[in-house]
């Protein structure tokens, strides 16, 4: 792979990602099972075809934390690295926080606002989706 790069890695530093090219989409997600996978509120990700990711250190741990739902994570830190959904064949999201500039990705809208925190808002224009913003 060449060309334009984001790295990134865990809080460790065991394992680190590189993508390549902008992402597909930028959403937050407000669903439960993000927020009791990185302990936050919501959580932002790039989304990416799966042949424009790789780890260039380590091997990530992985979750199955529902059917067809796989989260990945350091094996060492714990530090939350991507999602991925058969439903979504092809795609892996990467959380953005993990990456060395994550100011350079800028999110497009909210994912499963239907289950955001009643006392938690991120007030911007952006379009809100009810379920998920992507199409499964």
């Amino acid at each position: 792979m060449s060309g334009n790069h984001f790295p990134g890695g865990c809080l460790c530093g065991a394992v680190r990602v590189r993508v390549y090219g902008p992402p597909e989409t930028v959403p937050y997600c407000h669903c439960r099972d993000c927020r009791r996978w990185t302990g936050a509120p919501a959580t932002a990700f790039a989304g990416y075809p799966e042949d424009r990711i790789e780890f260039t250190r380590g091997k990530p741990a992985v979750y199955g934390s529902s059917p067809g739902i796989r989260r990945s994570f350091c094996g060492d830190c714990g530090t939350s690295l991507t999602y991925e959904d058969e439903r979504l064949a092809g795609e892996i999201y990467v959380s953005i926080g993990v990456f060395d500039d994550p100011g350079v990705f800028r999110p497009e809208g909210h994912s499963w606002n239907s289950q955001r925190l009643g006392w938690f808002d991120v007030v911007d224009d952006l379009p809100r989706y009810e379920k998920s913003s992507r199409p499964r």
